[in-house]
């Protein structure tokens, strides 16, 4: 358990027109390490570092932290000022070997920036995207048979079942579309501006091919923000509907972490979906044999494959008959 109190480290903020500042977070103390200097010429950057303040209070904070109780400690943030004090970073890296790092980084391209981030012991999450570049598929194509009829707009708790999966995968992903053989369906979708597909073609395989290659085309769908290659797939049922939004964020959040893997959602080390490609199974994944999912790929790299907890076994269950639905409604209390 964390110790109580303020986690051992440093935190740094500006005032405007006047300097930066440096406060060691269990002591209060403060100085300033940074001085605005308008009078400096255009284009240069108009604070400039105090190295006297570096080089004593914070070598000094520093070191503190690494003496201190517990294994994390926070730094926020790292910029261009701490990198003019050599013996700053030089105890920066030595504080690194030590304990756990919480820092913030700020993104510029300097060599020492750069070199935390790209540390082998470092997990960078960058703010502007934290979810990395990630498209979705929602898997919106089946034809209900067991069901008796298209299942997805069957009433869940006040709403259509493949509600729960749009709210579940809202808000993470760069691109995200619905793929469906239904025609209500694919109204839903566009009256929640989610973009989708609607196909008659007869296969799974389909469904999987028409969604990817749908993320993969240019599109004025994909705006500007959202532009750029891909890095990996989740391809997301839309007839779980108890996956947690937490759930999904996770599984983008693992694929930061280990971007060549495929990452599947999991209870108790059994594997189920949603499942998350990184962009090299993108070919395989658009030449399925017709009638397969992913699976085939999964099969073709069992080594590839990782899991990630979820916190209840029923986030996986999907609804193939009305008597699942009603079981479920009633176990939740439906109203």
């Amino acid at each position: 358990m964390p110790a109580e109190g303020p986690v051992p480290g440093l935190t740094s903020w500006a005032a405007p027109g006047c300097g930066v500042f440096l406060r060691e977070n269990p002591t209060g103390r403060t100085v300033q390490v940074g001085r605005f200097a308008p009078d400096l010429p255009e284009g240069e950057p108009r604070m400039r570092p105090v190295s006297e303040a570096f080089r004593s209070f914070g070598v000094s904070a520093l070191r503190r932290c690494r003496q201190a109780p517990g294994e994390w400690v926070a730094i926020d943030e790292v910029g261009f000022l701490e990198t003019d004090c050599p013996p700053y970073c030089a105890a920066l890296r030595d504080l690194m070997e030590q304990k756990r790092l919480l820092v913030v980084v700020r993104k510029q391209p300097l060599p020492f920036l750069q070199e935390l981030c790209h540390r082998r012991d470092a997990f960078c999450l960058d703010l502007d995207a934290p979810f990395g570049r990630v498209g979705c598929v929602i898997m919106a194509s089946g034809l209900g048979k067991r069901f008796g009829g298209n299942k997805l707009m069957a009433e869940f708790s006040g709403a259509p079942l493949i509600q729960r999966t749009l709210d579940a995968t809202a808000g993470v992903f760069a691109r995200r579309i619905a793929v469906t053989r239904h025609r209500d369906v694919a109204e839903l979708c566009r009256r929640q501006n989610v973009p989708v597909l609607l196909h008659s073609q007869p296969c799974r395989s389909d469904t999987v091919r028409l969604g990817l290659s749908a993320l993969l085309a240019p599109d004025q769908r994909w705006r500007a923000p959202t532009d750029g290659p891909l890095t990996g797939c989740l391809f997301c049922p839309g007839d779980q509907p108890l996956l947690r939004w937490q759930t999904v964020a996770g599984l983008t959040l693992a694929a930061v972490a280990e971007p060549d893997a495929v990452w599947r959602a999991a209870w108790q080390g059994r594997a189920g979906a949603p499942v998350l490609f990184p962009a090299w199974a993108f070919p395989a994944l658009q030449s399925l044999p017709q009638g397969q999912g992913g699976g085939a790929v999964i099969r073709q790299f069992p080594e590839r494959v990782r899991c990630l907890p979820v916190q209840e076994a029923r986030e996986l269950v999907d609804v193939d008959t009305p008597q699942q639905l009603k079981a479920l409604c009633a176990e939740l209390k439906c109203e």
